[in-house]
């Protein structure tokens, strides 16, 4: 018996065949749900930390190795010893590296520093030797490290890869090794409204590693990192001495809790109290303020064997108010990306409820809201009544923290907006840094000074100052670092403060009777808020006359003199001054390199760094013990030390490859897909139910 089939014809409202439509919806069902298993599989990869990585990844989860036999978690413990004489801090670092496994192994381990710290000395302890190391070209230490390392040599390895990053190698360490790597820095404590503030990072936040950047290569981006909630065994550790010729007012830490003696004389000790919390996951704040809340104005000169130096901190005029201000135009650029999620975005809403609640009617505003992709809450800027003050308040309520940190095409867009020539724009950028584009942003804000200023602020327990530091100097602002949503209504106010009006502008620095050259910096910027005008540079001859700084207030002109005697050489305690001076230097060349591209001004870096014993981007600190310890040093694996998550920030800020986890609008293309198939499902069974199938035999 033969069976013939007669199909039904499509019906009058378009719909195909039962048959076609079930093939249909099959077809585009596991078409759509293969995408989404992919995008979901790709975040998974990511965030394993045992998958292959590129080069262009962000950190990864740290997985301990099965091997006992290898010591996955060398570094022990970080003892840090701060001694603060008047303005300057002298640091002293003690990385402790034991060896517990049974295998020889190379520790490498990448972590922060001070933005202005001057690292001009390392010293190595092994048993009962002290090997001090030697600044080297960057390339020629590298070469001396390998072959130390291949000899079979225990050897030490500092490099910067950034001014906040640096990055510790040591190895052929031997099991049951203990090694005591010694770091020494100075950095100088500019106060701001009276309050001093000596900040000591403990961890590199985990940097998303756009292709864009120079940094896209660096293997350092790619750090391992401790889960959320997991606790760092390595030890940290920190005593602080206050001494300062003006008594001390009060002492204070935002970020830890202390214990504060007071000495005899008016110096103070401060160190950790016993915590079971963990203390090295946030930045190491301390704040303190003189009696009479005075600034330590003055001239500091040292004498030394063929160069001298000086130091001069001016106490600016106290901001006049101004009742006529010129209309203004504000573009608030807030990273929403996967690191701000929690904490540091809750705290970015309640700053930017304060800096746009209380903006004037006559200024205008925008808000950008970035992570991969970027957007306008207004097409242009609008403004700043209490109806679109609100709109604007309730939009950024109602967001929430995903996806990368594309910064650049944020930046670039913002500046491309048009805007009145009688209007002044500033723009303020809201972030946690979480970047390896500092230098490409550098250069972007320099190129459109003309266009706005630039204010940044920083917001989390580690944020990335390198990089608002460098935003706020680049586009002649100020940056402003959030470590609490407490602090937010504060800095809000002081940002305010600042940008009614300059306190001095046009600032000049004359010496008269004082042979100086080499002055930094070469133009003195305007001040803002309560800062003091600093100037560094070197002398000639005899040690007199004086140094006179002017400018211009809201009230009329301002002059300030300071006299020079011989009484204010010194021949010791001042010799910091000197790494000082050229650690500035440094700096300058640097944006200066920054700003023009390429290496031009490499050659005279490396040779400031080489002359003063100072770590920069092109020289190194390097020390070898010259006894062959390790017969196969073929076999010794290289660990990677892992970084806590700095506190405040989720897991969403790590393992992600470039370009990161899905932005919103591809999950949103997902639901749109989604959408669409469920119409056409309701479709077929609409046409199934108007089509009868005939089978006739």
């Amino acid at each position: 018996m033969a069976l013939a089939f007669r199909s039904a014809p499509i019906s009058s409202d378009g719909a195909p065949p039962p048959r076609v439509a079930r093939w249909l919806w099959l077809a585009t069902t596991s078409l759509a749900a293969a995408c989404f298993v992919a995008l979901i599989s790709q975040s998974a990869q990511a965030q394993g930390g045992d998958a292959p990585r590129l080069k262009t990844e962000s950190p990864y989860f740290f997985v301990k190795s099965d091997d006992p036999a290898v010591d996955q978690l060398p570094l022990k413990s970080t003892q840090v010893d701060v001694r603060i004489s008047g303005v300057i801090a002298d640091v002293t670092v003690v990385q402790r590296y034991k060896n517990e496994g049974q295998r020889a192994i190379e520790a490498r381990y990448v972590f922060p520093g001070s933005t202005k710290a001057a690292v001009h000395g390392m010293n190595v302890r092994l048993a009962d030797r002290l090997i001090t190391a030697k600044i080297r070209e960057k390339q020629q230490a590298r070469i001396e490290y390998d072959t130390a390392k291949k000899e079979g040599k225990t050897a030490a390895l500092l490099e910067q890869h950034l001014p906040n990053v640096f990055q510790m190698n040591v190895a052929n360490i031997m099991p049951g090794d203990d090694v005591q790597v010694e770091l020494r820095y100075t950095e100088l404590l500019v106060p701001t409204g009276g309050n001093y503030q000596f900040v000591f990072p403990t961890v590199v936040g985990p940097r998303y590693n756009s292709p864009q950047s120079a940094q896209a290569h660096a293997a350092w981006a790619g750090q391992p990192v401790l889960r959320q909630g997991e606790v760092s065994p390595a030890a940290f550790d920190i005593h602080v001495a206050l001494n300062t010729p003006i008594g001390i007012k009060e002492v204070n830490s935002s970020s830890h809790d202390i214990s504060t003696y007071k000495e005899e004389g008016g110096a103070a000790l401060v160190s950790l109290k016993n915590s079971a919390a963990p203390t090295n996951n946030r930045d190491f704040i301390l704040d303190y303020r003189l009696a009479g809340d005075r600034i330590e104005s003055g001239v500091m000169l040292y004498k030394g064997s063929d160069e001298n130096f000086f130091l001069a901190m001016i106490e600016p005029p106290k901001a006049v108010p101004v009742t006529t201000i010129s209309p203004r135009d504000y573009i608030f650029v807030v990273d929403i990306s996967g690191s701000m999620h929690g904490f540091p975005l809750d705290t970015a809403k309640a700053l930017l409820r304060e800096l746009i609640g209380n903006l004037r009617p006559s200024d205008t505003f925008n808000v950008m809201l970035f992570s991969g992709s970027n957007r306008l809450l207004s097409p242009h800027s609008v403004p700043a009544t209490r109806a679109n003050i609100e709109q604007a308040i309730r939009t950024i309520q109602e967001m929430g923290g995903g996806g990368g940190t594309e910064l650049m095409p944020a930046l670039k867009r913002v500046y491309a907006e048009p805007k009145a020539s009688d209007v002044s724009r500033t723009v303020v950028v809201v972030t946690d840094g979480y970047v390896t584009v500092e230098r490409e942003a550098f250069d972007l804000v320099r190129k459109n000074l003309s266009t706005a200023n630039l204010f940044s602020f920083g917001i989390g327990s580690s944020v990335n100052r390198h990089l608002m530091e460098g935003l706020a100097r680049a586009g002649m602002g100020e940056p402003f670092v959030i470590t609490q949503p407490s602090e937010a209504p504060g800095q809000a106010a002081r940002f305010r403060k600042m940008i009614d009006s300059p306190v001095l502008t046009s600032v000049k620095a004359q010496f008269d009777g004082l042979d100086v050259y080499d002055v930094e910096p070469r133009q003195l910027p305007d001040v803002l808020g309560e800062r003091p005008v600093i100037v560094f540079g070197k002398w000639r001859g005899e040690a007199k006359g004086n140094v006179i700084i002017q400018g211009q207030t809201a009230s009329g002109p301002f002059s300030q003199t300071l006299p020079i005697d011989a009484a204010t050489v010194s021949t010791g305690s001042n010799a910091a001054l000197r790494h000082l001076w050229a650690r500035h230097r440094i700096a300058s060349l640097s944006d200066q390199e920054s700003l023009e591209g390429g290496d031009a001004f490499s050659k005279r870096i490396t040779e400031l760094g080489l002359q003063y014993s100072l770590l920069t981007p092109y020289t190194s600190f390097i020390a070898v013990d010259q006894v062959v310890r390790n017969v196969a040093p073929q076999n010794s694996p290289s660990v990677n030390q892992p970084s806590p998550l700095p506190q405040g920030v989720s897991n969403l800020a790590v393992g992600a490859e470039v370009p990161s986890t899905p932005e919103p609008a591809t999950w949103g293309a997902v639901i749109v897909v989604l959408s669409v198939l469920a119409m056409m499902a309701r479709r077929s069974r609409r046409a199934g139910r108007q089509n009868v199938n005939r089978f006739t035999a």
